[in-house]
């Protein structure tokens, strides 16, 4: 189904009638044809926000073994973008999965559902374009997501929160679990923290 046909036949759009820019924003529920956005946005997003936090050699490397588009979120239809006039302008989703970080190149992947009733659900692979931080959007995100894993009968949300995330994450009611480093190769790792809430 292509972008224009799912939103004819009114794919999950939520209007949150917010002003930014004079733009109206809208979430919705990703599909396949977004990936290239996406994959843009997330390498724009991660190159400009995170480079105080990383280092660029950290940056390049978890772009190319960690970060990125996570099609089994946009199957599941967990995975939501946020448009300003049609203008993808951030992604963020949640999974019922094992997996707690990582796009289709991660190779710890693993894609075992979850039991909502012992298990905590994934806040996964948020990212805002540089031009829209502190506008509100990453928040209307993890509200969507909250409340969709919510729904579906989960009662904790955990996330492998970047550096540059876990103060907006702590600001939301997460709480920091432990400090994880992610291997990225040619002896560099990432530092993330592992963060969870209760729901």
């Amino acid at each position: 189904m292509t972008h224009a046909a799912s939103r004819k036949r009114g794919y999950d759009r939520i209007s949150w009638a917010l002003r930014v820019k004079n733009s109206q924003l809208t979430l919705r529920k990703a599909v396949a044809a977004d990936v290239p956005i996406l994959r843009a946005l997330i390498e724009k997003s991660v190159r400009e926000l995170q480079a105080e936090d990383y280092t660029a050699r950290q940056l390049e490397l978890a772009l190319l073994k960690v970060y990125g588009v996570d099609s089994q979120l946009i199957e599941d239809g967990t995975y939501f973008v946020v448009e300003a006039e049609e203008l993808v302008v951030a992604c963020g989703g949640w999974s019922k999965r094992k997996t707690l970080y990582g796009g289709d190149v991660w190779a710890g992947r693993e894609d075992s559902l979850l039991d909502p009733k012992k298990d905590a659900a994934k806040i996964r692979a948020f990212f805002v374009h540089p031009e829209w931080v502190r506008r509100g959007i990453g928040g209307m995100i993890l509200e969507a997501c909250e409340s969709a894993a919510k729904a579906a009968g989960f009662r904790r949300l955990e996330m492998g929160a970047t550096l540059t995330g876990v103060e907006f994450y702590r600001v939301k009611g997460y709480a920091e679990l432990e400090k994880l480093a992610v291997p990225l190769g040619d002896g560099e790792e990432l530092p993330i923290v592992r963060m969870a809430k209760e729901i």
